[in-house]
């Protein structure tokens, strides 16, 4: 498989981004309050789960490829462009908070899909358009909450 170290090192960027967004997605689950509540508790806890199981698949895809998965929260914090989020978020800012992340990792999700692409990794490139799928589906969802 041409250009391997380029789509391992895409795959990893979104274990990253997944690994800490997931705690992020915990965060706002465990301090969620007001009048939506229950909306956005239950939303969260579906966004973690999912988040989880990218985690797990981005990784085993790694590794089927030959590459290291990142394994660590330092390494995780260092590559992702996912923030940390801190405990005081209003529901409002938590459901924003998210629908800047979903667009910067749609973005990058977008340079995935031709990394994988130019490296004729068609598991690779097709495990990328579906979470880009996802992702954007649930952004259209936040944005329509917002809205």
């Amino acid at each position: 498989m041409a250009n391997n170290e380029d789509v391992v090192k895409v795959l990893n960027q979104q274990v990253a981004n997944w690994t800490v967004a997931y705690t992020k997605l915990h965060n706002f689950h465990w301090f969620v309050k007001g009048p939506n509540f229950f909306s956005l508790h239950v939303k969260f806890e579906e966004l973690y789960d999912e988040a989880s199981q990218y985690i797990d698949d981005l990784a085993e895809r790694i590794l089927a490829v030959g590459g290291s998965p990142v394994a660590t929260l330092k390494e995780s914090l260092e590559l992702s462009i996912v923030e940390e989020a801190e405990k005081s978020y209003k529901a409002e800012e938590m459901v924003e908070e998210l629908s800047k992340d979903f667009t910067n990792i749609s973005k990058q999700l977008d340079e995935a899909i031709e990394v994988a692409g130019n490296a004729d990794d068609d598991v690779t490139e097709d495990m990328f358009i579906g979470m880009k799928t996802d992702i954007d589906k649930h952004n259209w969802m936040l944005k329509s909450y917002l809205a």
